[in-house]
């Protein structure tokens, strides 16, 4: 009895199949209106893109048209958009028709349209620095009140610079410059640091330094340095080695 009580209570009020049933309809309805949504979102933001993309192709056209406005066809001659072997003109002819011309200072002006890599600053070519003089100022008569004279305080504005003892001076004392200058030419000049005298017993009573390969922390071998070949011990036939006599 307690286990179908058990069973019926919470197929009632804890797991309720229908109300679980209606709370994923509802989960489903929702998710359906969301994505509905987000489709029209999208279309609408791809919708926009492509606006701006053609009216950028647009403006950039009519910037090109009035650039170009020189190629556009006279009475007598025609132009490059215009042949005469076409049965109708290009489109181009008919947009430079509307179109109207640019400035000089216009044409001047690089495209706001164009992204040129060659504004960027390369190594090409070494940079240029002005080298023109400024113009003489203008002649005029001296202004009411206690002003200096313009030649004067130009000359002050114009005149070399005269550092003090203190900046013109190296930072380095004139001693530590001369061993500096020292230490270079006896690098520069000397071609090895330990001199080799031959036929000379200076090397006698120095010690062999061993080769980097050699002296590793592991320990060294004795082959190369005490022997040049190997020896076995236990396969001698007699207990000393033998040696050839002349």
């Amino acid at each position: 009895i307690q286990k179908r009580w058990r069973g019926y209570y919470v197929r009632k009020y804890i797991h309720n199949y229908y109300a679980l049933k209606k709370y994923l309809e509802a989960i489903s309805v929702n998710n359906e209106i969301v994505r509905n949504e987000l489709q029209e979102y999208a279309e609408m933001k791809e919708k926009e893109e492509k606006r701006k993309d053609i009216e950028k192709k647009e403006k950039e056209k009519k910037y090109q048209a009035r650039k170009m406005h020189y190629l556009l066809s006279t009475e007598k001659i025609a132009g490059i958009y215009n042949s005469p072997l076409r049965k109708s003109p290009d489109p181009m002819e008919l947009l430079l028709r509307k179109s109207k011309p640019l400035s000089h200072r216009q044409q001047q002006m690089k495209s706001p349209f164009a992204y040129e890599l060659y504004d960027w600053p390369t190594c090409k070519r070494p940079p240029t620095f002005s080298t023109a003089q400024p113009l003489p100022p203008i002649g005029r008569q001296k202004p009411q009140g206690p002003f200096r004279d313009t030649a004067e305080v130009l000359q002050q504005r114009y005149k070399p610079l005269e550092p003090t003892l203190r900046v013109a001076a190296s930072i380095n004392s004139p001693l530590e410059k001369a061993r500096e200058e020292m230490k270079k030419e006896e690098w520069r000049n000397c071609i090895h640091d330990n001199e080799f005298l031959p036929f000379s017993s200076y090397h006698k009573n120095e010690k062999y330094d061993p080769s980097i390969h050699r002296s590793v922390k592991y320990g060294q071998e004795t082959y190369g340095i005490k022997h040049f070949r190997e020896v076995q011990p236990k396969k001698w036939v007699a207990d000393k080695v033998s040696h050839c006599i002349f």
